[in-house]
């Protein structure tokens, strides 16, 4: 009985040691770090400037996200951050202006999420589909691109939808996640130029990736 009765905490334990690393329907998952977005950009010639191009710079700031278990081995996840701001720059014939404008951006992204993993594996790898929602704003000229056009030029991005995917590996530490994900989208935007006398266009293929290093806490 002596004995039974040391053996019991230990069994006591090793439950709670599991349960500490179980992902199961019903946790919230909260994460925040570093993230930066690593813009992949590729634009056509901006209309009547031929051999021309622009091009963005990365960016990085305050990511985070949430990530709600609606199944032991599934979970819909919502990635947020504050705004990203990001250089615009000449290329091609427009590569001597250096820096032509600037843009800040907001990329809420929605992923469904799978973990392959048993429930109590204290590393959870994960992958996921879904939609990114990307906002630009305070878009900004350079003096250099208002002095090329003629003293004048406003930029403008369109926002867009894209497909997203997602990676990602969480190491937990009772409730505690150190993460890390990489997020992919199949961004493109068209940017105006207005110069107040014409309006030049350029379609910009951004596919970024998003990385975001992360320490969360499971609810």
């Amino acid at each position: 009985m002596k004995k039974l009765g040391q053996f019991l905490p230990l069994v006591f334990l090793g439950l709670v040691s599991l349960n500490a690393y179980a992902y199961e329907r019903g946790d919230l998952l909260v994460r925040a770090g570093w993230a930066s977005v690593q813009a992949g950009d590729k634009s056509g010639e901006v209309s009547t400037i031929p051999g021309s191009g622009v091009g963005v710079d990365s960016s990085d700031n305050l990511g985070f996200n949430f990530s709600y278990f609606v199944h032991d081995k599934f979970a819909i996840e919502v990635l947020a951050a504050l705004p990203f701001e990001h250089d615009l720059k000449g290329e091609g014939s427009l590569g001597a202006l250096g820096e032509i404008g600037s843009v800040k951006h907001l990329p809420p992204t929605v992923t469904l999420q799978y973990f392959p993993m048993s429930a109590q594996s204290k590393i959870q790898p994960h992958i996921g589909l879904g939609i990114n929602y990307t906002t630009f704003f305070d878009e900004d000229a350079s003096t250099s691109l208002k002095e090329a056009l003629g003293g004048k030029a406003d930029i403008s991005l369109d926002d867009s939808v894209a497909p997203a995917v997602v990676m990602g590996l969480d190491i937990n530490y009772e409730r505690f996640i150190f993460g890390f994900e990489a997020y992919y989208f199949n961004l493109d935007t068209d940017a105006e130029i207005n110069t107040g006398q014409d309006t030049l266009e350029v379609g910009v293929d951004i596919d970024p990736w998003v990385l975001l290093l992360s320490v969360g806490y499971r609810f």
